[in-house]
């Protein structure tokens, strides 16, 4: 049986909001939903058939409302980040993974 140890440093607000992933290896962006989000990371739900493993270099498309894109001057908020851990525990249930990314 594998132990996790705890390694977030700040603090997560719960927010669900859609989310792009871009894939370099696959040449393709994935769509799925965050549940949480720090200033160090992301915790997103994204369809099983995402390739995504430990280590990989992802861009990470967070859209904004067109009010918000007005205001900031663009339509996303774009972040890169590494994935620390891909949790497959819910595949049969909802056809999903769960994927914790740490920004870069």
């Amino acid at each position: 049986m594998e132990t996790l140890t705890e390694q977030r440093t700040e603090k997560r607000s719960t927010i669900t909001w859609p989310v792009s992933i871009w894939l370099p290896e696959a040449t393709r962006f994935y769509n799925g939903k965050s549940c949480n989000v720090s200033k160090t990371g992301v915790f997103v739900k994204m369809p099983m058939t995402a390739p995504l493993r430990p280590g990989q270099i992802v861009e990470i498309n967070f859209p904004r409302t067109t009010e918000l894109a007005e205001e900031k001057g663009q339509y996303a908020r774009i972040k890169r980040g590494k994935v620390i851990r891909v949790d497959r525990e819910s595949v049969l249930e909802d056809a999903q993974i769960g994927v914790g990314i740490a920004f870069e």
